[in-house]
């Protein structure tokens, strides 16, 4: 892959691009370029989405995605394994799925008298848990070591997850009867909380088009491999050496802090959501091109990375105020550092 084959384009829509300082792209910018490019065939209108997802992926950690039935989260996952080979495992949660579904098992084998390790969905690469908030706690936490350690202990024994890994959860917002809200202790695990929204008209309208059309479909069969999974790895270890200043961290660390002392929120974003901010900054920096992060990357992070990991108290709750808006005014009222 050339240069002149990928010229350098905004990754995400909210993600404002910034100019390009180095003569040459990164590897590792130019692999996501075209990673992006691709996911454009089949994912249609949702540019912020798929750029934070791709922004997630860089940085090495775990989404969370809440949206309504039907906007293509679940596409969005296939693509973007088919993208660069990945493995794809889908865990469908239900009220009745035990830990064992997900991690999976050993079984005794008459003919061998032995016992033989069943692995569960979650050794592969790109990991769907579709409605997680559907599953209780017990099976909920089956994930907790794999999202943290990126490794499963069946009897004793912990077998390490093969890079990359990534989870991606699903939740529906809208219906709550026969859910389990997840614990705080898991939401901190995810990277980010992203929200699907219905698509504009008339990208609802190709959509739509393209689906009813033999010709047009947007089967995930017109995607191309672009990279492999040690591409993945090269470029997320790419994007951990971009380089963050100390004015930088101690703006992440003050927005985090600042959450904590808001009389809105009853329960503040602990360190690891200052750690995230600067991960994702990275990796945002990365697919615009540069080395080193800039306040305007943690900003514009800000809400997906913070967003559950905050609580409003019941007062701001029953006044029907949403945790975005209560971030918004504390994202502006913390000034940026000027480097």
């Amino acid at each position: 892959m050339t240069e002149e084959e990928t010229p350098y384009q905004p990754i995400a829509a909210e993600l404002e691009p910034q100019p390009i300082q180095a003569p040459r792209q990164s590897y590792a910018t130019q692999v996501f370029y075209a990673i992006r490019q691709e996911l454009k065939k089949v994912f249609i209108g949702q540019d912020d989405v798929a750029g934070q997802v791709l922004a997630a992926l860089l940085a090495g950690g775990h989404v969370l995605l809440e949206g309504k039935p039907g906007l293509g989260k679940t596409h969005l996952v296939l693509a973007l394994a088919k993208t660069f080979g990945g493995a794809f495992g889908r865990i469908q949660f239900t009220p009745d799925l035990m830990p064992s579904d997900v991690t999976g098992f050993r079984l005794y084998d008459m003919k061998s008298q032995s016992f033989e390790l069943r692995k569960g969905p979650v050794f592969t690469n790109l990991l769907l848990a579709d409605e997680i908030n559907r599953a209780p706690a017990k099976t909920q936490a089956s994930l907790l070591e794999v999202m943290q350690e990126r490794q499963v202990t069946i009897d004793g024994e912990s077998l390490k997850l093969e890079a990359p890994f990534m989870t991606l959860a699903t939740q529906n917002p809208v219906e709550h009867e026969g859910t389990y809200p997840l614990p705080e202790a898991q939401l901190d695990r995810f990277l980010m909380k992203i929200l699907i929204d219905y698509p504009e008209v008339k990208d609802e309208a190709t959509v739509v088009a393209m689906a009813a059309s033999v010709a047009q479909s947007a089967s995930l069969d017109t995607l191309q491999v672009i990279c492999t999974a040690n591409d993945i790895i090269q470029a997320q270890a790419e994007t951990a050496a971009v380089q963050a200043v100390p004015e930088v961290i101690d703006y992440a660390v003050a927005l985090v802090r600042a959450t904590r002392e808001s009389r809105a929120i009853s329960l503040g974003a602990g360190t690891r959501g200052a750690i995230s901010l600067v991960k994702v900054g990275k990796a945002v920096a990365m697919m615009q091109g540069r080395s080193y992060v800039t306040p305007d990357d943690i900003k514009a992070v800000a809400l997906p990375v913070l967003r559950h990991r905050v609580q409003l108290t019941p007062e701001i709750a029953i006044s029907g105020q949403e945790v975005d808006e209560i971030l918004r005014g504390i994202i502006d009222g913390v000034p940026a550092p000027r480097i």
